[in-house]
């Protein structure tokens, strides 16, 4: 067997971090390696025991949980963690602020249980929890903040077929849709697009998202 997801729970409050744990704990393919109450707590905390994943809350104490992410996750970030937004504020800003900061999911608190341990696993493995219609949203509303001043365009180490892939990937489409489009199979699109992010240095499909708009690819 392998070993279980390592999770660490980063919430000021003590009834939903404790709720939050004893869901994620109940699993066995998941485990709770730490627990804190404030952002610092938290960088501190995931530097040190280095878990797969780290559910972070927004609003705490000492430091946000959008400067934690960026300082667990963000740009530049050597060994970075995965992070998981969960929070009650369902505001575009603040999905799209985590997102920058480098988190790889989010989350409202409200979701259900199954929803949370389905959000952990998916961070986990690599991917983005964002549905594709949540990530053309968010980042076609910012796209014009997080567009670079014009300048001499970066070289893209892309194929034309790669380059077409990342298109459809910045318009939300999902595999199955890109491989319907392109008149290719799933298992092709998905070795598209780890190609894409290999080559790009990129974490997962929002990263590849914010770098198809950064660099003009899509409108």
């Amino acid at each position: 067997m392998s070993a279980p997801v390592r999770v660490v729970i980063c919430d000021d409050q003590v009834l939903i971090r404790t709720g939050l744990a004893t869901i994620v704990d109940a699993q066995p393919d998941l485990e709770v390696v730490g627990e804190c109450g404030d952002g610092q707590a938290g960088v501190d905390l995931a530097r040190e025991l280095r878990p797969d994943v780290v559910v972070m809350d927004i609003r705490m104490p000492v430091l946000d949980g959008l400067e934690a992410t960026r300082l667990l996750a963000g740009a530049g970030v050597q060994h970075p963690v995965k992070v998981l937004v969960v929070t009650t504020f369902n505001l575009d800003e603040y999905v799209y602020e985590a997102l920058r900061a480098g988190a790889s999911g989010f989350l409202l608190k409200d979701a259900p249980p199954d929803r949370l341990l389905h959000g952990i696993r998916t961070v986990a493995m690599g991917a983005a929890l964002l549905d594709p219609d949540v990530t053309r949203r968010l980042v076609g509303r910012y796209a014009a903040r997080i567009r670079p001043a014009e300048g001499t365009p970066r070289e893209i180490p892309l194929t034309p077929r790669e380059m077409e892939v990342l298109r459809l990937i910045a318009d939300g489409l999902s595999n199955s849709e890109i491989a319907a489009s392109l008149v290719i199979s799933p298992e092709t699109v998905k070795t598209f697009v780890s190609r894409i992010l290999t080559k790009l240095d990129l974490r997962d499909r929002v990263q590849a998202v914010v770098f198809a708009y950064r660099h003009g690819l899509v409108t």
